[in-house]
């Protein structure tokens, strides 16, 4: 309403906030609503999963049925995590060096998972990158603990020797 005074009025308002911060003030939620909606997310997503394994096995469309599930389950478990840092603060730390390599493989795999199953026909390759997604999803999020995929390397390096 201010503005629409400001500028019926031939005064100019003063805009000195960024994009970013008018979009953040818009959708800044109390940290209660932040932790349920994370929780809420992240049930669904775990559901999901297990939903999609338990279906695995049924005749003719299990194995579409278990890659739908597992996908969604994958895609509502990352997007739980924005609930609890915001959208704009999850991005860039998906993005962060330390971890773009496996945002990029995870999400290429939830992309080709999706693309082997319905596209190509191909439940095998679709198959192959919902463990991919189990590996890349894995690694990222270890990227959260400090030190633990660097201590996970020299341990599996002492394996290899």
């Amino acid at each position: 309403m201010d503005k629409l005074k400001s500028v019926l009025s031939g005064e100019e308002a003063r805009n000195d906030r960024t994009v970013m911060q008018t979009v953040n003030e818009a959708s800044t939620l109390s940290w209660a609503t932040r932790i349920k909606g994370f929780i809420a997310c992240f049930v669904v997503g775990g559901a999901c999963t297990i939903l999609g394994v338990c279906v695995l096995f049924l005749p003719k469309i299990g194995i579409t049925l278990f890659i739908i599930f597992y996908t969604f389950g994958n895609i509502c478990a990352l997007g739980s995590t924005m609930f609890l840092m915001g959208p704009v603060k999850q991005l860039k730390r998906m993005c962060d060096k330390t971890r773009a390599l496996a945002t990029t493989i995870m999400i290429t795999c939830l992309v080709l998972t999706l693309c082997a199953a319905f596209w190509w026909k191909n439940f095998g390759l679709a198959l192959l990158f919902c463990i991919l997604q189990v590996l890349s999803f894995a690694w990222y999020s270890l990227s959260y603990i400090p030190c633990v995929r660097e201590a996970l390397l020299k341990l599996v390096s002492l394996f290899l020797k």
